[in-house]
This record gives C-alpha cells, structure tokens and sequence, in this order.
C-alpha cells in the first residue's frame, strides 16, 4: 500500500480535482478543510502498484498553480486489512507490481551524482578486485562486484533514455565514465607495481570472450531494471555478481600496468559487452513495465530518444558479439 498527500491553496477547485483522483480508483480517501494558512490536504490511500494515474492528473491539474506539493509515503502495515473479495481473480492477475515513475526517479537518478563517496567505493572496489584477480581469489573479486557502484549510473542512463531526459542520461554517463576511468588507473598502478599474475584463472578469465558472456550480460540487466521497476532492491545483490563490471575493468588495468597490450584488449572487449548489454537490457525493461514521461509532447520526445538509444546500443551489441565471436581464446598458461 502507499498514501499519496496533496496539499494546495483553497483557491483551487475541489471538483475536478476529486474526480480525476477517482479514476484511480483509491482505497479511500479524505478531503481536509483548509487551516488557518488558507491550505487543504487530500489524502489518498492506493493498494501497491496503483497510484501513477492519480499522480499523473494531479499534476496536469495543478501545474500552473503555486504552494502545492505531493508526497508520496510508503505504507508499512493498515488495519483493517484489505478483503480480497474486493478484486476477482482476473483483475488480480492483471494488476502491475511498479514502483511509481516519481519513485523510481528518486532511486536511480541517485545512481547518477558523481560524489566523493562514488569516488572512494570506486577506488576502493579497484583495489580490492585488482588484488583479488591477481592472487586468484574468488572471494575477494565477488566483494569487489558488491561494493562497486558502477551499476548505478549505467541504469540511470537508461532509465534516462527510456524517460527522454536528456540531464539524468548526461549525468549519469559523465559518472559511469569517471567510476570506469578511475577503477582503470587504480588498476594500471598496482599493474606496474606488482606486474600481472598470469597463472591466476580469475584475471585470465577476464579475457575470454564469447556469445555466452553477451547473454549473461543481458540477463543481468534485464533482472536489474527489473528488480528497480518492481520494487525488489534486493535482488541488485545478485546482479551486481552476475554482471561484473569493474573486475573486466581492473583486469584491463593490470594487463596495461604489466604492458599486455593484447591481454588489455580482450579484457576491454569483454568489459564493453558487459556495458552495452545492461543499457540495452535495462531499456528494454523499462520500456516494457510503461516507464514513461507523463505528458504527450514528453512522451513524443523520449519516443525519439529510445528509438535513437535502441539503435545505438543494438548497433553496438550487434558488432561487440561479432568480434567477439571471431576472437579465439589465447593461452597464457606454460
């Protein structure tokens, strides 16, 4: 469940307001009079999933007035419970478990801020994951794939895309790039320091590529937009792991660090593909659970934008799996 507060001047017309809100079908509601600042409350009680609608002509009908705010609140526990006689079984069946489009913009465009702390969980991730690649560690390289905040700021530009905002998808490339570029020189010194161990299977398995990598990529970003759009963080653990981002990244690092030109390539191409899956993936999700703009003219715009992002990213995807398919595995091993 989740409760939706509008607070707006007494001015505005009650009627309309009430009637757009009824569409939505809410569990209930309260109208409050207005307080000795001349403000009324609505409230709005909707079951999980419901609600966008009702945001949505709020807004429409409140845009051009001034001193209003919404507040969504998430509902931990109401009594009584609702029946379940409410619904049959087919509008059960048929009701979407999505998290609201204001919500989910809250979530993933904090993904997006390049900070110090994105900064400092990067460098620390790279030190772990190049540490842990070397000396053949499993354990330390999937704790690297955990505190590692680059899967952030690449589902933000697609949540961005598939939202046509031109500012989110901007931001979020700029720290997707810096996150990248960071793990890549604190890998390149402790490349040059320690020289690449080739006899550990954890870093030399960063540079077989194959058609299964490309699946496995976008399988884990599907599951991660996925898990975002429903309301399931949880699950992010999990594709944190599946996708592995930076320990491609600080294989690059230490192969350049050592002066393995070739071995740095590999591990770039497998790095790419990881990328460029999860965007399209995590597009191809968004797009599907109805992340949308509210507006027409916005939607007609970001119509654009998805269709500009799809070819891109297919284009891309589609030459990756190529080279990638034509690349043989090189042993290292004596």
């Amino acid at each position: 469940m989740r409760l939706i507060e509008v607070t707006f001047p007494d001015s505005v017309e009650t009627k309309p307001l009430l009637s757009a809100c009824m569409k939505a079908e809410p569990m209930d509601y309260r109208l409050e009079p207005a307080d000795d600042r001349g403000r009324r409350l609505l409230r709005l009680v909707f079951r999980t999933g419901d609600g966008q609608e009702a945001i949505d002509a709020i807004q429409g009908i409140l845009a051009n007035e001034e001193g209003w705010r919404l507040v969504v609140v998430p509902v931990e526990a109401a009594l009584p419970k609702p029946k379940d006689t409410e619904e049959d079984e087919e509008t059960k069946k048929q009701r979407k478990t999505l998290a609201l489009r204001e919500e989910l913009f809250e979530d993933i465009s904090r993904g997006a801020n390049l900070n110090r702390d994105f900064l400092l969980l990067t460098v620390l991730s790279a030190v772990v994951a190049a540490l842990g690649l070397n000396a053949n560690n499993v354990a330390a390289v999937i704790g690297a794939m955990v505190i590692a905040p680059l899967l952030g700021p690449i589902l933000a530009f697609s949540f961005g895309s598939a939202l046509g905002d031109l500012d989110l998808m901007l931001r979020s490339a700029r720290t997707a790039l810096a996150g990248l570029m960071v793990g890549l020189l604190v890998a390149m010194a402790l490349g040059a320091a320690t020289s690449a161990n080739l006899g550990s299977d954890e870093l030399v398995s960063r540079t077989f590529v194959g058609v299964d990598a490309v699946a496995l990529a976008l399988a884990a970003g599907a599951a991660a937009a996925l898990s975002i759009s429903t309301g399931i963080s949880s699950a992010l653990v999990g594709v944190m792991v599946a996708v592995a981002l930076l320990p491609p990244s600080a294989a690059v690092g230490l192969f350049i660090g050592d002066g393995e030109w070739s071995m740095a390539l590999r591990a770039a191409l497998l790095l790419a593909i990881n990328v460029t899956s999860v965007i399209l993936a995590a597009l191809f999700v968004f797009r599907v659970k109805g992340v949308r703009p509210r507006t027409w003219l916005e939607r007609r715009s970001a119509k654009r934008s998805v269709f500009v992002n799809y070819a891109v990213w297919v284009v891309c995807i589609l030459v990756l799996t190529a080279v990638a398919w034509r690349v043989a595995p090189v042993d290292v091993l004596p």
